[in-house]
């Protein structure tokens, strides 16, 4: 894998870690407080989001660029 490939999958995978832990921090914590069981929901919830939205994020991504260039006119890096 080239440099720049593997850069993009790390960054990929560092990203949408870093948001699907905040953001399911976030939705446990608005649902359902800070209870006893607070702490296994959240890892619960962001073990499936996680599962789910890196490979989101990687099908989509492409695509958002590419939006993003139209929108503003550009060709994307």
């Amino acid at each position: 894998m080239n440099p720049q490939k593997k850069f993009h999958l790390v960054f990929l995978l560092v990203m949408g870690a870093m948001m699907i832990f905040l953001m399911t921090l976030v939705i446990t914590f608005v649902n359902v407080g800070l209870t006893e069981n607070f702490f296994r929901l959240w890892m619960k919830a962001f073990a499936i989001a996680y599962v789910v939205g890196v490979p989101v994020i990687f099908f989509l991504a492409p695509v958002a660029r590419k939006l993003t260039g139209r929108l503003l006119d550009v060709s994307p890096a």
